[in-house]
């Protein structure tokens, strides 16, 4: 069975997270084996945890593209948003993780926090919803 190129993008990308999540995992041992306590620090620790669940969440993401009903471009988009907001996530964390100023990014927040937060949850649950109604189209 051949995948569909909006399907193939999805699951590259899921291989891209994953590879992250290996080379933050990486960092992770070596913050951990270099640190009196012998624990990294927590956002080392969320970046890599995160990336390890975005990457199989992109695998499963790319399922339900390559079995939606809708147009390639819809799938695309849809998928593809969920994709670009996990990336932004774990950049994210691996930034706080790289200063190591903060232990949660949720204390004191910037303004600019509650918008963030609602495109993230508007582009994730909308994007997985669009996506899952082409599934139930297509399937069901």
């Amino acid at each position: 069975m051949t995948l569909h190129t909006d399907t193939a993008w999805i699951l590259f990308f899921a291989g891209v997270i994953f590879t992250v999540a290996l080379l933050l995992g990486v960092w992770k041992w070596q913050k951990m084996s270099t640190s009196p306590t012998g624990q990294a620090h927590p956002y080392v620790d969320i970046a890599h945890r995160s990336a390890l669940l975005y990457s199989f969440a992109a695998g499963l993401v790319s399922a339900f593209v390559q079995f939606s009903e809708w147009p390639a471009g819809v799938n695309l988009a849809a998928g593809g948003t969920m994709v670009a907001l996990f990336l932004i996530t774990i950049a994210n964390y691996t930034r706080l993780g790289l200063q190591g100023t903060t232990e949660n990014q949720m204390h004191n927040p910037p303004s600019s926090m509650r918008g963030v937060l609602a495109l993230l949850i508007v582009g994730e649950i909308g994007g997985f919803l669009v996506l899952l109604t082409g599934f139930a189209a297509a399937q069901l």
